[in-house]
């Protein structure tokens, strides 16, 4: 039979395990979001992963704290050089992608005539 200490240690397993599921499906969403806007913006994600970064908590607009999670991604334009952007989470919803400045390819289609 389960005494109260075993029954206590269960349940504190059982919510880190529902934390860390709940976490990763987070993380999905913000690779998702940051897959789409670098296709978006014409650079290659690299690795094809987000990797967390910072965490906190924070106030979404309705003013509820919520938690606040950084996920920092590479990324590259001409294949030579990679930068850094990251994609922020509040909750399970992206409320900023940044990107730093970085090199343009242009492409046959850019070219002007003056």
């Amino acid at each position: 039979m389960l005494d109260l200490k075993e029954l206590w240690l269960f349940a504190l397993l059982g919510v880190a395990a529902l934390w860390f599921w709940r976490a990763q499906g987070i993380r999905e969403i913000a690779l998702r979001a940051t897959l789409q806007h670098c296709v978006g913006e014409e650079v290659s994600l690299l690795d094809q992963t987000v990797a967390l970064r910072r965490i906190g908590l924070r106030r979404d607009n309705a003013l509820r704290l919520r938690l606040w999670r950084r996920y920092q991604f590479e990324f590259t334009v001409t294949g030579g050089e990679r930068y850094r952007g990251h994609t922020d989470m509040l909750g399970m919803n992206v409320s900023k992608i940044t990107l730093p400045p970085h090199r343009f390819v242009s492409t046959p289609d850019d070219r002007r005539l003056h």
